[in-house]
């Protein structure tokens, strides 16, 4: 029975298909993804516990920092829970109401994160290029703001791409062929024409997502001129050494987001798509607090402070 409009819509329940439909394989996967999302949470809750707590630390690069480790548990949150529950279930269903509540948060949260990169990587730029400007430029105000500004920009981006799939209809075949309510998959279902839907997605997400991308590359192709025009290599090092585990994270991040969204609907592939996504859904924000900790001087100072002191 086709459902013709969004009234009915909201009477019906999505089946999530999940990582895989092998019965052997869902124990195992539920007890991969409980770890991965247990040491999520507890490293960026130790990253803005340490960057909290160490006043030396309160500086505009680790401000952004703790709001991306708290970002990334929230990001993270919205997705792993309703896996895990599904994994363990033999229903697997989400209603149509949840998935465009998991879709909205999924998007705001996770578009924030990409902004805060960028805000991170225009610190970076300032700190290396005009470092004389860097008080001025980066003052608290102005990171405040630029906070307000990344969230307020992906949550509009979040509500009109719910809005644009709840006018859709959606037919007899309720199977999400993913582990959460994302874009693609969800279109993949509709009766609609989603040709002017996906014309609007695509762009309105290049303009997003391209946005911080963009801005990010700009400042590192600045930090990279002026880095060459250091004169010793012990300078040219000291500089780069800053840039390194941001651009880590940037490369991760972007670099599967990449290859799930800014391709036509057509070259959609299930199995490399679920396998990219649980790389930025998942691996990312899992790998982020190590990141920024094991190859930073000053997150390892921070750590070794806040370890006495709860000994003490």
């Amino acid at each position: 029975m086709e459902i013709k409009n969004s009234s009915s819509n909201s009477n019906t329940d999505f089946i999530l298909l999940g990582l895989s439909s092998n019965p052997e394989l869902q124990t195992p996967l539920f007890a991969i993804f409980l770890i991965m999302y247990l040491i999520t949470v507890v490293g960026n809750v130790l990253i803005i516990l340490v960057i909290h707590s160490d006043c030396r630390l309160h500086t505009p690069m680790y401000f952004f920092l703790s709001n991306l480790s708290f970002m990334d548990i929230c990001f993270t949150t919205v997705i792993v829970p309703k896996m895990l529950v599904s994994l363990l279930s033999e229903t697997k269903t989400i209603s149509y109401v949840g998935c465009l509540v998991q879709m909205y948060f999924f998007m705001a949260l996770g578009n924030t994160d990409s902004y805060l990169l960028a805000s991170m990587a225009i610190d970076r730029l300032v700190a290396i290029c005009n470092p004389f400007q860097y008080e001025v430029v980066m003052s608290p105000k102005h990171c405040l703001l630029m906070l307000i500004g990344s969230c307020t920009i992906s949550h509009l981006h979040a509500l009109l791409r719910v809005v644009l799939m709840s006018r859709l209809s959606f037919c007899a075949s309720r199977v999400i062929k993913h582990f959460f309510c994302d874009t693609q998959p969800v279109l993949k279902l509709s009766c609609s024409d989603t040709s002017s839907s996906q014309i609007v997605v695509m762009t309105e997400t290049l303009a997003v997502i391209a946005t911080p991308f963009l801005c990010i590359l700009f400042s590192y192709l600045r930090i990279i001129i002026t880095v060459l025009r250091i004169p010793s290599a012990a300078g040219k090092w000291k500089a780069f050494s800053t840039c390194g585990s941001h651009l880590t994270v940037v490369a991760l991040f972007y670099g599967s987001i990449i290859y799930v969204y800014f391709r036509p609907l057509s070259m959609y592939s299930v199995v490399k798509d679920r396998v990219a996504t649980v790389m930025y859904t998942v691996v990312t924000p899992m790998l982020n607090p190590f990141i920024y900790s094991l190859r930073n001087k000053d997150m390892k100072r921070g750590l070794g402070k806040l370890k006495n002191r709860i000994k003490s």
